[in-house]
C-alpha cells in the first residue's frame, strides 16, 4: 500500500523551540478564559452573570426593595389628610369620580378618617404618622414619591406588575433585568436574592422573581427565612474529589446541552451547580449572623420577638450587597399580609411594630458603614388604600393613588414628590406610574431603560414596555 506523500512546510524545530511555542499557546488560552468571564470573547456576546459597563457611571451598585406585600395604607402612613378626617363617616363627595373597587363595584361606602397622630421630623419636616416612629428618624435621607399609581386591582396582577412592569404574567422581574444588564458583582453568591418573612408566597408566586423570556441564569434564588437561609451548605468533609466529581458531572452537562442550546432552563441548571460549589465557601459566612455586634442585631430589632423575623432579613440583606449582590428584595408580610380590608388599625398595627425598626436600623447601618451612598433602597407595596371604609373598619385596593419611597443610591433625601387629592384617592400632582419608578431605579445603576433591550419574539423588549420616565426631581444630580 503506498501512502500519498504531502509536502511539508514546517521546518524542523528544536523542543526547546516547541515548548516556547506552546507556552504562548497556554497564555491564549488563560486570555481566552478571562475575555469569555468579562463577556468580550465575541462581538456582541457576554457570558452570563459576567460584570458588565453600565451605560452611563452609576450612583448605585446594589438595590435593596422592602416591599410590602398586601398594600399599605399611605393615608395612615406618610400621606395625612386632615380633610378626610372632617369628612368621616360621610360619602364620597360627587365633585371625586367614584373609582372601581378590587371588587369590580363602584364605591359607594362612608370615608373612613385616619385614627393616627402625624408629625413633622427631621431638618426636612417631612410628615409620618406615630406608627413608624423609628423610620421618622431618617427622613433628611428618605425621598417620598406621593403622586403614584398603578394599573392593577387585584393583588395578583399588581404584585405582578410592581415586580414586571406589566400586570399580565410571563414578563422579567426588575431584579432580572438588572442582573441581564449590568451581571453580578459576586463570583461566590447570586447576583439577585429574595427574601421572605413568612411561609407564604406572595401572589403569583414566584413569578414575581422569575425571568420570563430571559434566560433563566438571570431568575431570584429565594433564600429561607430563620437561621439556615440556604439548605445543604457544609461541604462534604470526607470528599477530597468534590471539586473533580463537580468538573465531571458539569462536562457531562455541557454534552448534554449541545444541540439544546435554546433551552435556558437547562443552562440555568448547569450554572447552579457551579454557583452552589462557590457558595459552600463563602455562603456560610455571608448568612451568619452570629459574626455581628449585639449593638447591631439591637438595632435591627433582633432582640425583640415582634421585630426579629424581619429584622434577621434586613440585616441579610445589607450583609449580601456589602458581599456585591446586585439586587435584593424583601418581602414585609409575605402572603398578602398588609391587606387590611376589614381591620386597617389591627393589621397595620402589627405589621408596622413588626418593620419599623428593622427598616430604620438597616438605613442607619447601611450610612455609617458608608454603604447608603451606592445602596438603593425602595420602600413600598403593590398599591395603597382607600380613604373610604371597608367593613366598617377596613380600606380597600387603591390603585388610583398612593405613596413609595427611596433612600440612598444618588436619590436626594428629605423631599416629597407628587401628591394626592384632598382625601388621599387619586395621584392629581407629579403623578408618577410604575414604569416612571422602575425607570428610575435603573437610572441609579446606570442604565438607560430605553436602551436595555432584549430581543423576544422579533421585538426589542425592555423592562418599562412603552412607557417610563426618570423621576430626575428626587435625584441629587
Amino acid at each position: 500500500m503506498k501512502f500519498l506523500s504531502l509536502p511539508h512546510h514546517e521546518t524542523p524545530c528544536s523542543r526547546r523551540d516547541f515548548l516556547t511555542r506552546a507556552g504562548g499557546g497556554f497564555g491564549l488560552l488563560a486570555l481566552l478564559s478571562l475575555m469569555e468571564r468579562d463577556g468580550q470573547a465575541a462581538p456582541g456576546a457576554h457570558a452570563p452573570g459576567s460584570p458588565r459597563a453600565p451605560h452611563f457611571p452609576a450612583t448605585a451598585k446594589s438595590v435593596i426593595w422592602l416591599f410590602l406585600d398586601g398594600g399599605p395604607s399611605h393615608i395612615d402612613l406618610f400621606d395625612p389628610k386632615p380633610q378626610l378626617s372632617k369628612l368621616d363617616g360621610q360619602p364620597l363627595p360627587p365633585s371625586f369620580k367614584r373609582p372601581v373597587t378590587a371588587m369590580g363595584r363602584t364605591a359607594h361606602t362612608p370615608l373612613l378618617g385616619s385614627k393616627r397622630t402625624f408629625k413633622r421630623h427631621g431638618q426636612s419636616g417631612m410628615w409620618v404618622s406615630d406608627w413608624y416612629p423609628e423610620i421618622a428618624t431618617c427622613v433628611d435621607d428618605i425621598a417620598f414619591v406621593k403622586g403614584c399609581y398603578a394599573d392593577g386591582l387585584n393583588h395578583v396582577g399588581s404584585v405582578c406588575q410592581m415586580n414586571t412592569g406589566s400586570i399580565l404574567g410571563g414578563r422579567p422581574c426588575l431584579g432580572s433585568w438588572s442582573l441581564y444588564g449590568l451581571g453580578s458583582a459576586s463570583d461566590n453568591l447570586p447576583g439577585y436574592v429574595v427574601l421572605l418573612d413568612y411561609p407564604e408566597d406572595p401572589p403569583g408566586g414566584s413569578r414575581n422573581w422569575s425571568t420570563g423570556f430571559m434566560p433563566a441564569t438571570y431568575q431570584g434564588v429565594r433564600f429561607r427565612a430563620g437561621k439556615t437561609p440556604i439548605l445543604y451548605l457544609e461541604p462534604p468533609q470526607s470528599d477530597p474529589g468534590q471539586r473533580s466529581k463537580l468538573d465531571f458531572l458539569q462536562e457531562l452537562n455541557r454534552r448534554h446541552l449541545k444541540g439544546r442550546e435554546d433551552d435556558s432552563e437547562l443552562e440555568a441548571r448547569i450554572a447552579s451547580y457551579e454557583l452552589a460549589f462557590h457558595m459552600q465557601k463563602s455562603a456560610p459566612e455571608a448568612v451568619d449572623l452570629s459574626r455581628e455586634t449585639e449593638e447591631t442585631k439591637r438595632l435591627y430589632g433582633l432582640d425583640r420577638k415582634e421585630t426579629e423575623r424581619y429584622g434577621r432579613n434586613c440585616l441579610l440583606a445589607r450583609r449580601l450587597v456589602e458581599r456585591g449582590v446586585r439586587y435584593v428584595q424583601l418581602y414585609s408580610g409575605s402572603g398578602s399580609k398588609w391587606d387590611a380590608h376589614t381591620d386597617v388599625e389591627g393589621n397595620h398595627g402589627r405589621y408596622c411594630r413588626e418593620s419599623d425598626r428593622p427598616i430604620a436600623g438597616l438605613l442607619k447601618d447601611l450610612k455609617r458603614r458608608g454603604l447608603l451612598d451606592e445602596t438603593l433602597v425602595i420602600w413600598g407595596g403593590e398599591f395603597g388604600r382607600t380613604p373610604m371604609s371597608e367593613s366598617g373598619k377596613g380600606r380597600d385596593h387603591n390603585p388610583y393613588g398612593f405613596t413609595m419611597w427611596m433612600a440612598g443610591g444618588g436619590i436626594k433625601g428629605g423631599v416629597s414628590h407628587g401628591a394626592t387629592d384632598a382625601v388621599g384617592l387619586y395621584a392629581v400632582e407629579n403623578r408618577t406610574h410604575v414604569h416612571d419608578l422602575h425607570a428610575t431605579l435603573l437610572h441609579c445603576l446606570g442604565i438607560d431603560h430605553t436602551r436595555l433591550t432584549f430581543s423576544h419574539n422579533g421585538r426589542d423588549e425592555r423592562a418599562t414596555i412603552n412607557g417610563g420616565k426618570v423621576i430626575r426631581q428626587i435625584l441629587k444630580a
